[in-house]
């Protein structure tokens, strides 16, 4: 089924499963475009819809909770709360059509209010579920995952020449520092992680490997 954004009123089957996809525009290191954790989602949702005919994807969410990257310019961040109003708003009007609703979120930041929005819409009886993709510890932030899966989606926004390893530290060893100062503490060019070796093909699979996943969890939760 095509996106939302591309139909009319008739078109639509309510019958269907919105996927929403949520991200963020924030820095990702010199390398990687602001738009880097919505292009996966969306990129994510599409696959889905591709591979279900009963999904139909969203425009996306493109701004987040990311003031952790506010040093460095262009990050723009609603917040944890403006996220969770947005998201109960968005969830509460999409469910007046829509019997079902997904939310595709691929930035980290929006964990909390992601997590309280759906509980909050469970409460009041809304039929919506979250998920996630995860990435390693030590490659938190455009590194060699969030460089590889860009280079795949679209390699022409990918600067392979201004890549360089930030912070490879684990994120938990990172988090004091993170949440009392921001990246820039502890990662003058934005990266958490290394995106040496990155490649489209890397990309290509963990994108196979997320789409697994994403239909596991929809079709547990669809075809019970």
């Amino acid at each position: 089924m095509p996106d939302l954004a591309s139909l009319t009123w008739p078109d639509v089957d309510a019958a269907a499963l919105l996927a929403v996809p949520v991200g963020s525009t924030e820095q990702h290191g010199p390398h990687l475009p602001f738009s880097t954790d919505t292009d996966v989602a969306v990129g994510l949702c599409r696959r889905l819809a591709a591979a279900r005919p009963d999904v139909v994807v969203a425009p996306a969410l493109p701004y987040g909770s990311s003031g952790e990257h506010a040093g460095f310019p262009g990050t723009l961040s609603i917040g944890q709360d403006a996220v969770q109003l947005v998201l109960v708003e968005l969830v509460r009007s999409a469910t007046l059509t829509f019997d079902r609703v997904l939310l595709v979120s691929a930035h980290g930041g929006n964990a909390v209010p992601v997590r309280e929005a759906v509980a909050r819409l469970r409460a009041e009886s809304r039929d919506v579920r979250a998920w996630s993709p995860s990435w390693p510890d030590a490659d938190a932030h455009s590194g060699r995952t969030e460089t590889s899966l860009q280079l795949a989606l679209d390699p022409g926004r990918v600067r392979l020449d201004r890549a360089a390893p930030g912070d490879s530290r684990p994120i938990v060893e990172l988090l004091p520092a993170l949440r009392s100062s921001g990246v820039r503490a502890v990662s003058p060019n934005g990266v958490l992680g290394d995106p040496t070796g990155a490649s489209a093909a890397e990309g290509a699979a963990l994108l196979d490997a997320h789409l697994a996943d994403l239909l596991a969890s929809v079709a547990a939760w669809l075809d019970r």
